[in-house]
C-alpha cells in the first residue's frame, strides 16, 4: 500500500517489529495490472498501450504482501515478447525505494520495436528472489509511422489521375504503398469499399475486382483505430481490346542476336509499358509499340509482356512471350576428379552433354590430343585432362570445356592413419584408428589425394609395436583394453606398391572405477582418527595417497588420517594414473548442527507447546536439566520452561547445544496478530491476569460493531484456524471486563 496516513505507517512499523528480517519468510507478489496515468486527470487504467514519439508513458499497479523484503531489495517490471513468452524478458522499470510500500505503480515507456497483441508483464524481487504471476495479455504497439500511407500503381509514387484506374476483365493491377520507409517491415489492413480484406497484410495488393481501395498500417484492432487511411484508388473494369505481342521471328537467340517484339494494337495514341519477368523495363510512353531484345545483354532471357493504358480504354496487359538462349547446354564429367593409373593399367575418362550435334576434342596439359574426338578417352599417362565440346548446327556455335581430371602415375603412396574418435592419452578408455588419407606421390614428389578412388583397392595389415596383429586387415581398427596399449602402424599393398603408414601411439586408461570411502567426513580430535579405504585389491599395485593434491603415502592400502583436507587415491596401471573420487574431511564445528529456533531459545505461551528440529547430525539425544532423555530423534517437543541440552553426533564426533525454554512475556495486551503460520504471534495471547480466569469475560467485535466472540476463562485461542479474513489488515475491537468494570479495551489488527 502507499503510506498515505500515520495508521498505515504504524502497521508497517509493527510488521518490522514483529517479523524481524524478511528473509525468514516467503513474500507474496501479486499479479501486476494496468493503472491510470496520474499526469492526466479523469483517465482510466489502460487496456492497450499505443505509444508514439508524441506519447510514451504508462503505469502498472503492483501489490505485495508481508513479510518485508530485504532493505536492499529491488522490484523489477519485465515485459514478455509479443507471444507472452518470458524466455528473454525486457526490463521496463526497476525501483529500490519501495520496500516499505505494499501498493505502488511502476512508470515505464514502451520499447520502439514493440508490436503485438499478446504482451504480458510480471514483477521480480531480488532479495528474496521471487517472481509474480504474469499479467493478462494486452495489445502493445509503438506507432512509429502515424501519418496516412500513400498508394500508387506498383508503388511508383504517381497517384493515378482522379484516383481511378480501369482494368480489363481478366486483367489485374498492383497497388503498393510508396511513402512508408521500409514498407515491407509492417503489416497492413487493406479495405475494398470499406470492407477489410482479412487475407491481405502485405504492403502491396494485386487487384482484379472493382471497388474503392485504401490501406492502413496494422497496429492492432485498438491502436489502429485512430490512425488515418491512405488515399483512395477506385478500380473499375472495362472491355478488353485484346492486347497481345505478335509472334516474334525467333524466341531463342544466340549471343549478339536481337529480336523485336511488336504489340498487335497500334496507331490509337495509347500508352505502352513493357515488362520483363513482371518488372517494368520501360516508362509509360505513348505509341511505344515495339521493344528490342538484345542477346548481348547477359540477362536478356525471360518472360516479356506489354501493358496498355489510356483514359479511353481499360488497363490491360498481354500474355507472356518467352525469349531464351539458343546456345545453352551443359557438360558433365562422369569420372572422378582425381584418378590414379598404375603401371600397365588403363583408365577411362568420359563426359556427357546436352548440346545439340556436339563435337569433342580432348586436351592433356593444355594441348589437344590428336584423334581424341569422342566423348570418352583411355589414359595411361599422368597429366591434367579435359574435353572441349562444341555445339553444332543452328545459328549458334558455342564451345564449353569440361571440368579437369588429374591423372597421377605414382612413384609411391603415402598412407596416413589417425585417431578417428576422440582420444586423449591416459584419459580415453576406447579408441578407433583408421586411414584418413592416401596420397599418390609422383616422381617430382608432388602429392594427389586419391583416397576415395583407390582405398578399396588396397590390402591392409595393422601392426602393434612392429608386430603383425592377426586378423587386423581392415582400413580401421578398434581398441578397448589397456592390453591394447602400444604403437600402431598400417601396411598397405597395391600391385607392386608396398607402403607403410605413420605410427600412432595408444595409451588407454583402464576401464574400471576406483572408489574410496571414509569412516567419517568430520574430524574431531587426534584420539578419534578417520580411516579411508577402497574395496579394490591394492596388493602388488603401485599406488599413492594424495592430500590436497600432494602425495603423502605410497604403501598403505588403508589410510589413517588425523588432519582435515581433500584426499584421493591414485593407482598406476600400464603407465596411466587411475584416479579415485575425492573425500573431503572437514573440522568439527558447532555450526554444523542447526536448530530451527533463533539463538537456541524457545518462547512459548504458557499452556502451549512447540517442536524444535535439529539438522546436520547423524544421531540426536535431547535431555532435561536433570538428565532425563525426552527424545532420541531429530526433534523434541517442549511444553515447560527450563534449561535443556541436545547431544548431537556427527559420526563419531559429538556436539552439545544448550536450549532455553521460556514462557511468552504477555504483560501487555497485543494489538497486532500476524497470520503467517510461523508460530510467533499467530494467536491473540493475553496476560495471565486476563486469561484462564472464569471471572473475566473477553468480547470481540467487527468494524460494524457486531459481536463475533464472547467467552469467559479465555484460553488464548483466538482466532480459530477455521476463521477467514478476506482483506489485508482487518481491524477488530475488544473489551475485557469482570462483573464490576471494564478492565481493558482497544483494537486488534490482523495482518496476513
Amino acid at each position: 500500500m502507499k503510506l498515505k496516513n500515520n495508521f498505515t505507517r504504524l502497521i508497517v512499523l509493527l510488521q518490522i517489529f514483529i517479523l524481524g528480517t524478511a528473509g525468514m519468510f516467503a513474500q507474496t507478489l501479486n499479479k501486476p495490472i494496468p493503472a491510470d496515468n496520474p499526469n492526466y486527470a479523469g483517465n482510466d487504467p489502460w487496456v492497450a498501450a499505443c505509444a508514439s514519439s508524441g506519447f510514451d508513458e504508462y503505469f502498472v499497479n503492483f501489490t505485495w504482501n508481508t513479510p518485508l523484503v530485504d532493505s536492499d531489495n529491488e522490484f523489477i517490471l519485465e515485459l514478455s515478447d509479443a507471444s507472452g513468452d518470458f524466455t528473454s524478458p525486457i526490463e521496463l522499470d526497476k525501483v529500490g525505494n519501495k520496500n516499505l510500500e505494499f501498493d505502488f505503480e511502476f512508470d515505464f515507456i514502451l520499447p520502439t520495436n514493440t508490436k503485438g497483441e499478446n504482451y504480458r508483464f510480471r514483477v521480480r524481487s531480488t532479495k528474496p528472489a521471487l517472481t509474480s504471476p504474469v499479467s493478462d495479455p494486452f495489445p502493445m504497439y509503438y506507432v512509429d509511422f502515424n501519418t496516412g500511407p500513400l498508394v500508387s500503381k506498383d508503388g511508383n509514387g504517381t497517384i493515378p489521375s482522379g484516383g481511378k484506374i480501369e482494368i480489363c476483365d481478366g486483367n489485374s493491377v498492383t497497388l503498393a504503398v510508396h511513402n512508408v520507409p521500409n514498407a515491407n517491415t509492417y503489416q497492413y489492413n487493406w479495405y475494398r469499399s470499406g470492407t477489410l480484406l482479412t487475407s491481405e497484410k502485405e504492403f502491396s495488393i494485386t487487384i482484379s475486382t472493382a471497388g474503392i481501395y485504401s490501406v492502413q498500417i496494422d497496429y492492432g484492432a485498438i491502436c489502429s483505430g485512430a490512425l488515418p487511411l491512405s488515399n483512395y484508388v477506385e478500380i473499375t473494369t472495362g472491355t478488353s481490346l485484346g492486347i497481345a505481342i505478335n509472334t516474334p521471328s525467333k524466341t531463342a537467340l544466340c549471343t549478339g542476336e536481337t529480336v523485336t517484339l511488336d504489340a498487335n494494337i497500334t496507331g490509337q495514341g495509347l500508352t505502352y509499358t513493357w515488362y520483363k519477368d513482371n518488372v517494368a523495363i520501360t516508362t509509360p510512353t505513348v505509341d511505344d509499340t515495339t521493344y528490342t531484345v538484345d542477346a548481348s545483354n547477359a540477362n536478356f532471357a525471360g518472360d516479356y509482356t506489354v501493358e496498355i493504358d489510356d483514359s479511353s480504354v481499360c488497363l490491360e496487359r498481354s500474355a507472356i512471350v518467352t525469349i531464351g538462349s539458343a546456345g545453352t547446354y551443359t557438360v558433365t564429367r562422369v569420372n572422378d576428379a582425381n584418378i590414379v593409373v598404375l603401371p600397365s593399367q588403363t583408365k577411362n575418362l568420359s563426359i556427357t552433354t546436352t548440346a545439340t550435334g556436339p563435337t569433342y576434342q580432348w586436351y592433356k596439359d593444355g594441348s589437344a590430343i590428336s584423334g581424341a574426338t569422342n566423348n570418352a578417352l583411355d589414359v595411361t599417362d599422368a597429366g591434367n585432362y579435359y574435353a572441349q565440346i562444341t555445339q553444332g548446327g543452328g545459328s549458334c556455335t558455342t564451345t564449353i570445356n569440361s571440368d579437369t581430371t588429374i591423372v597421377t602415375v605414382p612413384a609411391s603412396f603415402e598412407i596416413i592413419v589417425d585417431y578417428t574418435t576422440t582420444y586423449t592419452s591416459c584419459v580415453s578408455t576406447t579408441i578407433a584408428l583408421g586411414v584418413t588419407t592416401i596420397n599418390a606421390i609422383a616422381a617430382d614428389n608432388s602429392k594427389t589425394d586419391v583416397t576415395s578412388a583407390i582405398l578399396a583397392d588396397f590390402t591392409f595389415q595393422w601392426k602393434k609395436d612392429g608386430t603383425v596383429i592377426s586378423g587386423a586387415t581392415s582400413n580401421t581398427i578398434n581398441l578397448s583394453s589397456i592390453t591394447d596399449n602400444g604403437n600402431y602402424s598400417l601396411d598397405g599393398v597395391l600391385t607392386s606398391y608396398n607402403d607403410a603408414s605413420n605410427v600412432l601411439a595408444v595409451q588407454l586408461l583402464t576401464n574400471e572405477t576406483l572408489t574410496i570411502t571414509s569412516t567419517s567426513l568430520t574430524y574431531c580430535t587426534s584420539t578419534t582418527p578417520i580411516k579411508i579405504s577402497t574395496p579394490t585389491n591394492l596388493t602388488s599395485e603401485t599406488i599413492k595417497w594424495l592430500k590436497d593434491g600432494v602425495s603423502i603415502n605410497t604403501t598403505d592400502t588403508e589410510l589413517t588420517i588425523t588432519e582435515t583436507g581433500t584426499y584421493q587415491l591414485v593407482l598406476t596401471k600400464n603407465g596411466c594414473d587411475l584416479e579415485s573420487n575425492v573425500v573431503i574431511i572437514t573440522p568439527l564445528e558447532e555450526s554444523l548442527i542447526n536448530l530451527n529456533t533463533p539463538n537456541n531459545t524457545v518462547i512459548i505461551p504458557e499452556g502451549t507447546s512447540k517442536t524444535i528440529t535439529a539438522t546436520g547430525g547423524t544421531s540426536y539425544r535431547w535431555y532435561t536439566a536433570d538428565n532425563t532423555l525426552i527424545s532420541d530423534t531429530d526433534s523434541a517437543s517442549f511444553t515447560e520452561e527450563g534449561a535443556y541440552i541436545l547431544i548431537a553426533n556427527i559420526d563419531a564426533c559429538e556436539v552439545s547445544k544448550n536450549i532455553t525454554v521460556t514462557y511468552l512475556d504477555t504483560f501487555k495486551v497485543p494489538n497486532v496478530i500476524t497470520l503467517n503460520a510461523d508460530g510467533i504471534n499467530d494467536l491473540w495471547v493475553l496476560p495471565n491476569s486476563y486469561s484462564n480466569d472464569s471471572e473475566v469475560t473477553v468480547t470481540i467485535y467487527n468494524t460494524n460493531g457486531k459481536e463475533i466472540f464472547n467467552v469467559t476463562d479465555y484460553k488464548n485461542n483466538w482466532p480459530e484456524s477455521s476463521m477467514v479474513f478476506p482483506k489485508q489488515n482487518m481491524v477488530f475491537y475488544y473489551k475485557i471486563q469482570n462483573t464490576k468494570e471494564v478492565l481493558k479495551q482497544g483494537t486488534i489488527t490482523i495482518i496476513r
